[in-house]
């Protein structure tokens, strides 16, 4: 890894921000109840991330108190950041995580700064901020925290079903700041889910997440994300999923296609090689090269699957394409942008602001 080779007090400008130096790793972690995984404890330098302006996300700023991730998606897209540190996309991703162990210190010095104009921040964006090791580090109660006594609104996208635990401080936090929560699931097939997604929680336990939080006063969305070409892009299977995630108490639903960008596609491959061989050829034509994303004939197919499906079920909501970096936003999704909870408090539902 980058910082292995490092000499004390000595820079390396060409590391991760927060592993410049050989100080910033605290000390690697093995225990028993995290079988075949090593956290990598750090000191990071930095916790707000801005999103550069050339990004397709909607969003400026980020907090990201992981690298790496146990769920484990195989298309997860954020695989290739692993290779910053000399890991694998693969498996390194699943295993070696990153903690940043003073994340929320950080925090609260670069929101206390008079430049800080209390814009927006996401968390879950790379990712997973409720993933099994905040289990273990409970970094993100005071990462709430440092947010809410500052007055900057936030959003969290999990698929983590922990966040039940943080419910209540996040019902306070909205009294004071915009909070929105999402949940992200996108298969609804137990057999698939575990074989794509083996550490995530099971989708009938983040249903019941949205659940708790729609029982909380939250406004929730759910990403269903990624729609994966042949496996879960069949109206019956699209209907199925709508159905529970209204049923689940959600209101709105954020969709879009599976991206494969580089690290990411190398390993989905693989793992469509052993799983679904038959469905290589057909990835390898709506993915050709180097490309990340599926056909816009593929996509536009998609919406129109889609679409009349939410409607049916009574669920606001719009595809990931909808709403390009600095495009306006109108509509439904204007007036959803801040809305009140069954309590009173100021809750954005996760329309990303």
């Amino acid at each position: 890894m980058r910082w292995q080779g490092q000499q004390l007090k000595t820079a390396d400008a060409s590391a991760l921000p927060g592993l410049e130096s050989l100080n910033s790793l605290v000390q690697s972690v093995s225990t028993p109840e995290f079988a075949e995984m090593t956290f990598h404890e750090v000191l990071c330098k930095s916790a707000l991330n801005h999103v550069p302006g050339s990004s397709a996300m909607p969003f400026d700023w980020t907090v990201n108190p992981y690298r790496g991730c146990s769920h484990a998606c195989s298309y997860c897209f954020a695989r290739g950041t692993h290779e910053y540190l000399e890991l694998d996309a693969g498996r390194d991703f699943d295993s070696q995580i990153i903690v940043k162990v003073n994340v929320a210190d950080v925090l609260r010095r670069e929101l206390n700064r008079s430049t800080w104009q209390q814009e927006p921040v996401m968390l879950g964006t790379n990712t997973d901020p409720y993933q099994r090791a905040e289990g273990k580090y409970q970094l993100m109660p005071e990462i709430a925290s440092a947010l809410t006594e500052a007055g900057t609104p936030f959003s969290i996208l999990t698929k983590g079903t922990l966040l039940r635990r943080d419910l209540p401080l996040l019902k306070d936090a909205a009294d004071s700041v915009r909070v929105s929560i999402a949940l992200s699931i996108a298969v609804f097939d137990d057999q698939l889910q575990k074989l794509i997604e083996p550490g995530t929680p099971s989708t009938a336990a983040r249903l019941a997440t949205v659940r708790a939080a729609a029982d909380a006063g939250f406004r929730v969305t759910v990403f269903l994300m990624p729609i994966i070409p042949h496996l879960t892009d069949s109206i019956a299977v699209i209907d199925h999923a709508l159905r529970e995630i209204r049923a689940a108490g959600a209101v709105r639903v954020v969709y879009g296609a599976l991206h494969l960008r580089p690290g990411a596609k190398q390993w989905f491959m693989q793992w469509l090689e052993n799983e679904h061989p038959e469905l290589v050829s057909s990835y390898l034509g709506l993915y050709p090269g180097v490309s990340a994303n599926a056909p816009k004939g593929y996509r536009s197919w998609l919406a129109k699957r889609v679409r009349p499906l939410m409607r049916v079920h009574g669920l606001d909501g719009y595809a990931e394409d909808d709403h390009p970096r600095g495009a306006p936003v109108s509509g439904l999704a204007a007036r959803s942008r801040v809305v009140t909870t069954s309590r009173g408090r100021a809750a954005a539902g996760a329309t990303l602001f």
